[in-house]
């Protein structure tokens, strides 16, 4: 039986682990070929190791196992032409682009915070998000088969949570401006029959989250871990949870869906 996506290309940042990966196996299982961009280096304001080329080379092998294709690139959402031309290149191999995951961000969370965290979470985790819509519109837009996006916010994109430090603060901002530009790009590209939403999760069981510098992070403010309980009896979600919900929105099932804010939180905002 075909699946929801099948024949459909997808382009997803941050593909190289954690959510992104899971979005890009998920989907494929679901029919859709892959464009994967992730950065695969370290910035020097994050605490926690990032992804690395082996990383994303193992989303190949998972994808490819699925009897999907996958063109993967290297390259950093804060560098428009980078991304430009690796989602050419994605293009030209693998066909138009009717799904967008906007997955990349980072957490400059420490115990030991610098003021420039606050610039590098703005850049990823807002800039890249915009700079990932304006490199795919164009194309979506020409193609004239409609479309996708789904931005991942957080629920940081909706309360005021994350704590005082220039990343903590730097993190909210961005996933609040996500949110601003989901609905101006809602819509703008509505004519085009191509819809944006965001994603909202609570804490995810990935390599962001679960590290000692995050743990050590959240252990030193006792009102910090209280804030991020969840309401259903589990402390954190797995990818696959937000993987399921941009299946659905990416779906037919949601073909009149757009300009929302969808949590994936276990019942964390609802509790506040």
């Amino acid at each position: 039986m075909a699946g929801q996506l099948e024949g459909k290309v997808a382009f997803i940042t941050g593909a190289a682990r954690g959510q992104g990966r899971a979005h890009a196996v998920r989907l494929a299982e679901e029919g859709a070929d892959i464009i994967a961009i992730d950065l695969c280096k370290q910035i020097e304001t994050v605490g926690y190791p990032m992804s690395t080329p082996e990383d994303l080379a193992e989303t190949v092998a998972q994808v490819e196992a699925l009897d999907r294709r996958i063109h993967a690139v290297e390259a950093d959402v804060r560098d428009r032409d980078a991304m430009q031309a690796a989602f050419d290149a994605g293009v030209a191999e693998l066909g138009d682009v009717q799904i967008v995951s906007a997955n990349a961000g980072i957490a400059p969370l420490s115990m030991n915070p610098v003021p420039e965290e606050w610039q590098d979470v703005i850049d990823v985790n807002l800039t890249g998000v915009y700079h990932t819509v304006e490199v795919v519109k164009p194309s979506m837009i020409a193609h004239g088969k409609g479309g996708a996006i789904v931005l991942t916010s957080s629920t940081a994109g909706i309360a005021g949570i994350g704590g005082n430090t220039p990343g903590g603060l730097g993190y909210t901002a961005a996933k609040h401006g996500v949110v601003g530009l989901m609905r101006s790009y809602a819509n703008q590209l509505a004519e085009h029959s191509i819809r944006v939403n965001t994603v909202h999760p609570t804490g995810v069981n990935t390599p962001m989250v679960v590290n000692d510098v995050m743990q050590e992070f959240l252990e030193s403010d006792p009102s910090l871990s209280n804030a991020m309980a969840n309401a259903l009896p589990v402390p954190m979600i797995e990818a696959v949870d937000i993987s399921n919900a941009i299946v659905w929105l990416a779906s037919d099932a949601a073909r009149y869906v757009t300009g929302v804010t969808l949590p994936v939180d276990a019942g964390f905002l609802n509790k506040r």
